[in-house]
């Protein structure tokens, strides 16, 4: 009845049910065939989670397995501001996590208002603040467990070590130039979450992240901070511009310490200036004055242009030659060659420097290895200037043997120092002693290496015991340690100022080695612009006689030394 009463009702209903009910079917079948993966897409960003495994960054130890640089687990928090739906959500977060954090909420709120499924909220938090934050329990705030690199000794060895950045790659140091040893491989792994953004468990794709490699040093942290302590005292007692401090095994070529004033301290970083964080015993070079006359006393006497007792008039301290006017600290009369070297006389080193010639006095600073990089495995090394004799100045054979118009840096004249000590024999300056794995194998070591021969074990004796009389009655006096025979030079350079050499800014340095008959420590100590004392022998050498004495006697008390 009611059909035949209303056909035309009945037929648009009919047509109504049959038209959505296609269109369901061929919507379905439209998901099914073309939107699938885009849904499926979808589902896997909210349920699930793929994140990055940070591998552990290798340790870098001192030469006796005393930690430097090591990395501790810390957790970093995140949000996902996709399932923060509901306004209550974000302004619960925004005002919890900015009291935590002590944060701007302004901060907090701009990073939960992206349509991400990741933001960072502050990484690498202390553990009170993860648990802080973590006992809150808000809506679509998760944490991701890393690794932060500490230093436990701060400034200690800082220029050697260097520092990370957030991420842990390496900003400086060692940290930087051996980064792809030390960083490891991450892994990654895919998180499986409920409905509540709460994780589960690792689904498919977890790959393990490989650890990084350790390093042990030449460095030991006792004579570093022997050095970092004595070095520092005299940096303040007078007011200087900066300081270097090397001490080398001469027989190895085996950096025992190295530091530099100004420092900084490693655990902040980001809050230190570049100047601070400038390896000035690797990277500056300068003019190093009579330190340098060890390359012409050791030039004179392989050549036979003089002996030690030869006589040599010394101008009472002045001497018109070349168009200027050569002076020296003292009026000296008639002094020997060993006399020369000892009271560091200018007018005589240069007299004998005459009777070389210039392509002799090049030839041999170039076998000592100025002008170039010694090869030391720390970033940045600057070669110094050398300049060949065919750019040399009619002063040139007048100012290059008594360390003008050459510049070096503090760890070309250690290492030129140690070639003497080691009779002739220049070794290549190293830090890293040997790269392992978390296991304990062994994959690279350091094997001692002769750059070159640089003079006769004859002729290094010869210079030897005139460098033993230049702390003995010489100008390095007070660089004598009680009870052992020490050989060295002291260098006082005039600094160059607007072009001309000044009259009241230096650098002082002293050069050396103990113990005289077989030495075991050769050390450089370098002080830019002290004041109101500036001799090499007044600021400098009283900081090698504390700095190599200390050494000796705690290398004594071990059972066994490098």
């Amino acid at each position: 009845m009611f059909l035949r009463k209303y056909p035309l009702r009945f037929a648009v209903v009919c047509i109504f049910l049959f038209a959505g009910f296609a269109y369901s079917i061929g919507f379905l079948i439209y998901i099914q065939i073309f939107r699938s993966s885009y849904l499926s897409t979808l589902a896997r960003r909210q349920h699930e989670h793929s994140i990055v495994l940070e591998p552990r960054r290798g340790t870098i130890y001192d030469r006796n397995m005393r930690p430097l640089a090591i990395s501790l687990p810390v957790y970093s928090i995140y949000a996902n501001p996709k399932i923060m739906r509901r306004p209550h959500d974000v302004d619960l977060a925004v005002e919890k996590l900015s009291a935590v954090l002590k944060t701007d909420p302004k901060f907090i709120r701009e990073k939960l208002g992206k349509n991400k499924y990741f933001v960072w909220i502050r990484r690498k938090v202390p553990q009170e603040v993860y648990l802080q934050v973590s006992n809150l329990k808000l809506t679509g705030i998760g944490f991701i467990k890393e690794s932060q690199r500490y230093y436990p000794n701060q400034e200690l060895a800082a220029h050697v070590i260097g520092f990370t950045g957030i991420d842990n790659k390496g900003l400086a140091g060692l940290e930087l130039d051996y980064d792809k040893y030390l960083e490891g491989k991450p892994g990654r792994a895919i998180i499986l979450r409920d409905a509540r953004s709460r994780e589960l468990m690792f689904d498919k794709g977890y790959v393990p992240p490989q650890d990084g490699l350790n390093i042990v040093l030449t460095i030991d942290e006792t004579i570093q901070f022997i050095a970092e302590r004595a070095l520092d005292e005299m940096y303040k007692k007078y007011h200087c511009k900066g300081a270097s401090i090397i001490v080398m095994n001469p027989k190895t070529g085996a950096i025992l310490a190295l530091a530099n004033r100004p420092t900084y301290n490693l655990q902040e970083a980001s809050k230190s200036t570049p100047e601070s964080r400038t390896d000035r015993a690797v990277v500056y070079t300068y003019e190093p004055g009579s330190v340098f006359k060890i390359v012409t006393a050791s030039a004179a006497l392989q050549e036979g242009v003089v002996r030690e007792g030869d006589v040599i008039n010394c101008e009472h301290g002045a001497w018109h030659v070349a168009g200027r006017v050569l002076h020296d600290a003292e009026k000296f009369g008639m002094l020997t060659f060993r006399q020369v070297i000892e009271q560091s006389s200018n007018i005589g080193t240069t007299k004998v420097a005459m009777r070389l010639g210039p392509q002799r006095v090049y030839n041999y600073a170039h076998r000592f290895r100025f002008g170039m990089r010694t090869g030391i495995d720390l970033p940045g090394e600057a070669p110094g200037i050398l300049k060949p004799v065919r750019e040399w100045s009619g002063t040139s054979i007048t100012a290059v043997p008594i360390g003008q118009e050459v510049t070096v840096t503090p760890i070309q004249l250690v290492c030129a120092m140690s070639a003497i000590a080691e009779n002739g024999a220049y070794m290549r300056p190293f830090v890293v002693k040997y790269i392992e794995d978390s296991e304990g194998h062994i994959l690279y070591e350091h094997t001692p290496q002769i750059l070159d021969k640089v003079i006769t074990q004859t002729t290094a004796r010869r210079v030897k015991a005139i460098l033993e009389g230049v702390v003995k009655e010489g100008t390095g006096t007070k660089a004598a340690i009680a009870g052992v025979v020490v050989a060295g030079k002291t260098g006082t350079a005039q600094k160059v100022v607007k072009g001309a050499y000044s009259h009241s800014h230096f650098y002082a340095t002293f050069d050396g080695f103990a113990p005289a008959n077989d030495p075991r420590l050769a050390a450089v100590v370098v002080f830019d612009d002290p004041h109101p004392a500036y001799y090499g022998g007044t600021v400098a050498a009283p900081v090698f006689s504390e700095v190599v004495g200390d050494s000796l006697k705690y290398l004594a008390s071990r059972t066994s030394g490098d």
